[in-house]
């Protein structure tokens, strides 16, 4: 099959900004299937195009990235093929990839709108890879956004490559969205708990060990520094307590943001220092009062929940999407830096014991 992707199609979906993106998500967002409703809406801000872009027109991305205190792998170069892997429609990925470039070549024109083409791109998935359009509706938006940040040469370059499905990702849709719904059983006399009540906290939802325990109303955060399970952070270097990277406790480093999946109606409502802080990194975190994307420092569990850890933080909404003041920068930004030189030296420190 002809997998090149038509350049005039190419600059069409360049022309289209981050909110234009979301706005297009909303749109259709009743198409996909509840299993990757909130997971679509959370990869898009786990690779906001703005960012990309500010980046990308920098004279020196490297400082840039020191300046906004960026951790982690935040670029899609290089993760073209793995960085959704926590969507149900991940599993139809090499269509979605072979759709495009038949999308492309059927481009009608600037004429069409931006959820059309999520919509067309959809329904030609769909049919090669003999599923319904629900299901890879939220995985062709993730793809040609994709396409939009990694460019037609290295978006083509990749072998499509998909992840072998484990736990509960090994179920149908339905049985996932049930799944993510249940509470633990606290036993025979479970009406009777109240402090003691123990939920779990699923983070990677291809494994069944991918969970730790959580306290009813404990912070997220808190719960995942107990589990010592493993050394965490031999997987990645900017977990020092837990699987959940953390600088603070005081939602001022935004390190621990984390999308929710599932059971975000069973954490606490957001409270304004969570919410102005969310805006000041740049995460755009929806206004809602129990929203997809959480710090887990300051979000309280009275049930279980499913959530997923983005690859990178950072500091960057001044900047980058304005709206906040500059004075609320330098303070949060100066606390995250302090934060990371203690966590460093910490760490050193425990290695060097």
């Amino acid at each position: 099959m002809n997998n090149a992707i038509i350049p005039a199609f190419e600059s069409w979906l360049n022309s289209f900004s981050e909110n234009d993106w979301l706005s297009a998500i909303e749109s259709i967002i009743n198409e996909v299937h509840e299993v990757d409703r909130n997971a679509v809406r959370i990869w898009m801000r786990f690779f906001p195009l703005e960012l990309h872009r500010f980046l990308q027109s920098s004279e020196d991305p490297a400082e840039v990235r020191r300046r906004f205190l960026i951790d982690g792998n935040y670029d899609l170069v290089g993760q073209t093929d793995t960085s959704h892997h926590f969507l149900y429609g991940h599993r139809f990925w090499r269509s979605v990839k072979e759709s495009i470039a038949e999308a492309s070549r059927n481009f009608a024109g600037e004429g069409q709108s931006l959820s059309d083409a999520i919509r067309h791109t959809a329904k030609l998935a769909a049919e090669a890879g003999k599923t319904t359009r629900d299901l890879t509706a939220g995985i062709s938006a993730v793809g040609l956004m994709t396409l939009v940040q990694v460019g037609s040469e290295a978006f083509q370059s990749t072998a499509g490559d998909i992840a072998k499905r484990r736990g509960i990702m090994s179920k149908s849709p339905d049985a996932i969205v049930a799944e993510r719904k249940k509470d633990d059983s606290q036993g025979l006399l479970g009406f009777l708990r109240t402090v003691d009540k123990q939920w779990s906290v699923n983070w990677m939802t291809s494994s069944e060990s991918g969970r730790f325990k959580i306290f009813n109303e404990q912070e997220i955060a808190s719960a995942a520094a107990s589990d010592q399970s493993q050394n965490w952070s031999e997987k990645d270097q900017r977990c020092i307590e837990g699987v959940i990277p953390v600088e603070c406790r005081s939602a001022s480093c935004g390190t621990c943001w984390v999308g929710v999946l599932g059971g975000e109606e069973k954490l606490s409502e957001v409270a304004p220092r969570e919410r102005k802080q969310v805006t000041l990194f740049g995460y755009r975190q929806p206004e809602e009062p129990k929203p997809y994307i959480r710090l887990a420092c300051q979000a309280k569990a009275t049930g279980n929940v499913t959530i997923v850890i983005p690859p990178w933080n950072g500091v960057f909404g001044k900047k980058v999407y304005g709206g906040v003041e500059e004075s609320e920068l330098i303070p949060a930004t100066t606390s995250a830096q302090k934060n990371r030189e203690i966590v460093k030296e910490a760490a050193n420190s425990k290695g060097n014991a």
